[in-house]
């Protein structure tokens, strides 16, 4: 078994504390990314799994051991970092097998991996160059293989992506997928692009200055976001948001904008009464704004000027500014669309997610 454990894990440096008593539970053979903006603590999480970083307080542990005071070696991992960490004198097979005969392991075994590990990763006709004749994306599939082939009960990746272009890091995402896929060992990948770990993960963790905002398989994450930074940080572009006073009218509730627009929102009264009197922040993503109402559904209006406008190709992003906060929409393609251009938005009230303005908390209501 291959599960991880963090039981309040806190890391201080001095008197800075930049994790703050984490909990979070692994399967075994199960796929989760951490993702956070820079400096919230993911990559300090991902280094004290592998050894690399002493922790302060709280306890690690992988499978059944307790890996606090274990060095690196000892630890069953294998890391896969973001600059390869290859040797550039060796060739890649020498590479790829050097821990293997480091530990003396029978030449035969070596071949036996070797061969198998290549296959899965499709770099056979590559085993005779160095790395210096390889492309980014086959070094990182060295540095995959490297891994691979030690057959450790953890695999933890360390932005392994970010050095690619863009068009490699989606082909290399996909690889990476079908890699676990085909080997699914228990994997804790650490990234900065929420595109990355809702494409990869079975969960993701999202983190915010050294704590865990919520954890979720990746759809949970986007259709139930529970608090407004994790609304905020999934999604491209991410949602938007207003402040609103929520008032009552008969038995619908409403969001009265600062510019005195209304946005009807979700499920009656029932739904948010708790809430009523309150400011809120209003939450709507970009895609869920269209320039006509959706399939004859019930929909809110929002009366706008575009103030930028990108054409996408498949779509085009409309900014525009809405009680004195900047916005975006995700519309259809439309060539007439330019600067200055009038817009009446349309949002069902199904979509509207309301947040907390003192803790960022989503109000989920009944």
């Amino acid at each position: 078994m291959a599960a991880i454990e963090l039981n309040k894990v806190v890391k201080a440096y001095g008197d800075v504390q930049t994790v703050h008593g984490i909990d979070l539970s692994i399967k075994d053979h199960e796929f989760v990314v951490l993702v956070g903006p820079s400096g919230c603590g993911k990559s300090t999480t991902l280094r004290m799994i592998a050894g690399l970083e002493t922790i302060t307080g709280g306890e690690i542990k992988i499978g059944e051991r307790r890996v606090n005071d274990l060095l690196p070696g000892e630890r069953d991992i294998a890391m896969v970092f973001q600059n390869y960490a290859l040797y550039p004198h060796l060739s890649v097979e020498d590479n790829i097998t050097f821990g293997l005969r480091l530990k003396k392991t029978p030449r035969g075994e070596i071949q036996t991996r070797l061969i198998e590990t290549a296959r899965i990763l499709d770099i056979g006709h590559l085993l005779k160059r160095k790395p210096r004749q390889l492309s980014g994306g086959q070094r990182q599939r060295v540095a995959m293989g490297r891994a691979m082939i030690r057959n450790p009960a953890v695999f933890l990746f360390d932005e392994p992506l970010s050095n690619l272009d863009a068009k490699l890091r989606v082909q290399m995402r996909a690889e990476i997928k079908q890699i676990h896929e085909a080997v699914p060992t228990t994997t804790v990948y650490v990234t900065h692009d929420q595109i990355e770990a809702m494409t990869l993960a079975d969960r993701v963790v999202v983190m915010n200055a050294g704590k865990i905002e919520q954890i979720a398989p990746p759809q949970e994450l986007y259709l139930k976001p529970a608090t407004k930074f994790v609304a905020g940080f999934i999604g491209s572009p991410g949602m938007n948001f207003v402040s609103a006073a929520l008032e009552r009218h008969g038995e619908q509730l409403i969001g009265v904008l600062s510019d005195g627009s209304r946005l009807e929102l979700p499920g009656g009264i029932s739904r948010f009464a708790d809430a009523v009197g309150r400011t809120v922040d209003l939450g709507i993503r970009p895609e869920h704004l269209s320039l006509s109402p959706n399939g004859g559904q019930i929909s809110t209006r929002i009366e706008a000027v575009a103030e930028l406008v990108e054409p996408l190709g498949m779509d085009t992003l409309v900014h525009f500014i809405i009680a004195g906060t900047k916005a975006v929409a995700r519309v259809s393609p439309d060539a007439s669309l330019r600067r200055g251009t009038r817009l009446t938005l349309c949002v069902d009230p199904k979509s509207i997610y309301v947040f907390d303005r003192e803790n960022g908390s989503a109000l989920h209501g009944d």
